[in-house]
């Protein structure tokens, strides 16, 4: 069985980041674009919480010895191939794989409008990806 402490951690620190974002609707778009603090607040904050998601994936797929990710898009395909995520959600979390390297790596300079719009309409992404989680691990119980 799958080190159910562990996810039930990674899962409570996921929470934590995206209320920590969720609670922050004091940053608008002028405060964040005026304001480096909360510019950076909540670009650390969106990487944190994708690493969290990445790291439950990662190790949901080691210990069930799946087939190794090719990249970290390909993590949320190998978890909807073994029935972890549903086929439905794949695309919403490959994206923030994508997104989670542009924040890492700076590939481009990073747009404040794309950082922003995450920070305000997609949280619910990650409360999505915990819901999913707790039903998979339940489902698997039994």
């Amino acid at each position: 069985m799958v080190d159910e402490e562990l996810i039930s951690r990674k899962l409570s620190q996921l929470r934590q980041y995206a209320d920590e974002l969720s609670r922050a609707d004091d940053i608008n778009w002028e405060k964040y674009r005026s304001d480096i603090r909360s510019r950076a607040f909540v670009e650390r904050y969106l990487h944190l919480a994708i690493e969290e998601v990445m790291d439950i994936s990662n190790h949901i797929i080691s210990f069930h010895q799946w087939r190794e990710p090719e990249s970290f898009r390909d993590i949320f395909q190998v978890l909807s191939e073994n029935g972890a995520i549903p086929e439905q959600d794949l695309s919403s979390f490959q994206n923030m794989a994508s997104f989670r390297n542009m924040l890492v790596h700076r590939y481009e300079r990073i747009e404040d409008e794309v950082v922003f719009g995450i920070f305000k309409k997609r949280l619910s992404d990650f409360y999505h990806f915990i819901y999913l989680i707790k039903s998979w691990l339940e489902s698997i119980r039994h």
